[in-house]
Order: structure tokens, then C-alpha cells, then sequence
């Protein structure tokens, strides 16, 4: 049983928070603004080439120096290591631009050394850019560690509507979860086993409905991806003030990080996550089930899966091991029942049966 007393905490956010058109080029300026001028730089493949001109411009304008610069395809905590501790002396802050892997391994580098990491994402297809948590690899293994929440957040709306629409179909998967992530926190909470923060629930609910309530459901409309682009960032700080990954990750997530393990072929993140938030809400018999069906139909998250389906097979043994992945983790797959529920309705339901052949 969790008995330990409620304290309050410090927690921390992101002091440098930008979010509009053409700010690669205005890195350089925020940066010297707070004082940060050399810099180490961690960037995704591919990404010079897509935003280099711009950035390396405004560095120059702005006089800030590179101590370190390097593309990143390795995410294992024994490199991320070797590469911290070798930065050269004078570097004052961390940058990382890109997606996932470079921004993960340049937040789990500034965690190390204790230095102010600024996080500019690529692309909108989790909420990984501004949680205080690091996604890598251990002993070969994906693992999430804890890390720092950014200590600056810089997305450019031009380069995040030139992706690919399976990342914003990504994000909005990845978003939703907040909806069963929620109700599995809740009734830990109910059961004595965690603590529960009003707070950053409430900050998590918001996030979904400043996505989806204040406009239409179209992808490609700027205020959708501006929508979406905040509501990942405040679901990131919602963890942070929780001080668990709690309020957007439970019972869908599980499922995620168990297809990842037993998937011949793994699926993006938030694909996996947003087909698994539908069946958990099922699970749960979660009373925003007909809203997140509606969301993931409006959106067309549910037509995008459907053309790329998940297999029954491998989903069929992610449910089983799904409930072991986090020990003392109570979800609605904690429940003795909740595998041949979940069976009955990837068996039974007309969306599921078009998501998971």
C-alpha cells in the first residue's frame, strides 16, 4: 500500500518557451538572450540538411559558438556517457534539434552534466520533446530513464507542417492517451498504490481539450498543428508537476512498449499508442469512449492505421506480456480478466477489427 505523507515539491518548466514561424533562425538570438553562447549541438539525421542554412545563420548573427556538433544514430546510455563527459569544458548548454533519438540523447547529456538543454523538435509525433524522461537504449534494451524537463522549448511551425502526415497522426495517438492514462492513475489512486495529483491531471485534461475543442479536425490546418504542438508540451508538464510519467502514460503504453519488444516490424510510437488507448478505453469501460472514438475518426487517425494494420498474432502475445512490463504498475490490464476482454473486442468491434488483422 503507498502511505507516504503528500508533500509538496519544486518543480521545475521550461524558462525559454517559443512556439511559431521562423524561429530556427531565432535560436541563436534566444539563446544569447539567457547567456548561453557555446553551445553543444546534438542534431537527427537528416536535419542539417533540412534547417541548417537558417540555423547556422542566426548562430552566426548572434555570436554563439559550437563546442561540440554531432549526428546522432546512437542512443545507448554507454554512449551517451562517453560523449558527456568528454564535452569540452566551456559548454554552458545543451541543444538538441530533431526527432526522438537527438533530442533524447541530448536531454539525457544535460541531465548528466546539469546543464540547461534546449529542446527543438522536428516534427509533432509524441510528447517526448518536453517530458522530464529520456527514451534510450540499456544493455540493449529500450528503456525510459528519468532525465530533466528542457529548460527551453523552441518549435518552428514551418518546419513542423512540412511532415509527413504519419507524424501528426502520431502526436494525435500519442495525445489521446492522456484519456485512459488518466483513468489507470485514477483507480491506482483508489486502490491506496499511488499518489494522485490533481493539478497535473487537470493540466493534462486541458491539453486535450485546447486540441480538440477549439477548431476542426483537419491535420493540415495550421491552428491544428499549433494546437498540437502545445498540447504535447503541456502534456510533458504535466509529468513533470506529477513527478511520474503517470498522467499520459498507463495501460496504452504498456501495450506500446510490448509491441516494440515482440513486433517483427514496430509501428511509430503514437500509432501504437492511440489503436491501444481505443481498446484500453474499452477495457475501462471509460466514459470518453464515444468522444475518442469520434476524435480518432474525425481526425482520420483511424482510416490511417487501418491502411497498415497491426497483426493479430503479435498482438495477441503483446497482451499477455503488456501487464509485466512496469512491475507494481496497476492498469486495467492488471485485471484477471482483462486478456480475454481485450480479445473479445478486437474480435467483436467494427474499428478494431479494421486496426488488428
Amino acid at each position: 500500500m503507498f502511505n507516504q505523507p503528500y508533500i509538496n515539491k519544486q518543480i521545475n518548466i521550461p524558462y525559454l518557451l517559443k512556439i511559431g514561424n521562423g524561429k530556427i533562425y531565432k535560436i541563436g538570438k534566444y539563446l544569447i538572450d539567457k547567456n548561453l553562447q557555446d553551445i553543444a549541438l546534438f542534431l537527427g539525421e537528416g536535419t542539417e540538411e533540412l534547417i541548417g542554412e537558417k540555423l547556422y545563420q542566426g548562430f552566426k548573427d548572434n555570436n554563439i559558438h559550437i563546442a561540440h556538433k554531432q549526428v546522432i544514430n546512437d542512443i545507448s546510455i554507454e554512449a551517451i556517457n562517453k560523449t558527456a563527459f568528454q564535452l569540452p569544458p566551456e559548454t554552458d548548454a545543451i541543444v538538441g534539434i530533431g526527432g526522438g533519438k537527438a533530442l533524447d540523447f541530448a536531454k539525457y547529456s544535460a541531465h548528466l552534466l546539469r546543464l540547461p538543454f534546449v529542446s527543438v523538435p522536428t516534427s509533432t509525433s509524441n510528447d517526448g520533446f518536453c517530458s522530464p524522461t529520456s527514451s534510450l537504449t540499456v544493455d540493449g534494451k529500450r528503456k525510459t530513464v528519468k532525465s530533466s524537463i528542457p529548460f527551453g522549448v523552441v518549435m518552428d511551425l514551418d518546419v513542423i507542417k512540412s511532415c509527413p502526415p504519419i507524424f501528426f497522426y502520431s502526436g494525435i495517438g500519442d495525445m489521446v492517451s492522456k484519456i485512459t492514462a488518466l483513468a489507470d492513475w485514477k483507480e491506482a489512486a483508489n486502490r491506496k498504490l499511488e499518489r494522485y495529483s490533481d493539478f497535473a491531471s487537470m493540466l493534462a485534461y486541458n491539453s486535450l481539450d485546447l486540441l480538440f475543442i477549439k477548431h476542426s479536425y483537419d491535420i493540415n490546418a495550421p491552428e491544428f498543428q499549433r494546437s498540437l504542438s502545445t498540447s504535447l508540451l503541456m502534456s510533458g508538464i504535466a509529468m513533470e508537476v506529477a513527478g511520474t510519467s503517470r498522467p499520459a502514460s498507463g495501460s496504452e503504453h504498456l501495450i506500446s512498449h510490448a509491441l516494440d519488444s515482440i513486433s517483427v516490424r514496430p509501428q511509430m510510437h503514437g500509432l501504437q499508442v492511440g489503436t491501444a488507448t481505443y481498446l484500453c478505453a474499452l477495457l475501462q469501460n471509460n466514459p470518453s469512449t464515444d468522444s475518442l472514438r469520434e476524435i480518432l475518426h474525425k481526425t482520420g487517425f483511424f482510416n490511417f492505421v487501418k491502411q497498415n494494420p497491426f497483426k493479430k498474432s503479435e498482438f495477441e502475445e503483446t497482451l499477455k506480456l503488456a501487464p509485466s512490463i512496469k512491475r507494481g504498475f496497476y492498469t486495467i490490464l492488471s485485471e484477471q480478466d482483462s486478456y480475454d476482454k481485450a480479445l473479445n473486442f478486437i474480435n467483436t468491434d467494427p474499428i478494431l477489427q479494421e486496426l488488428i488483422k
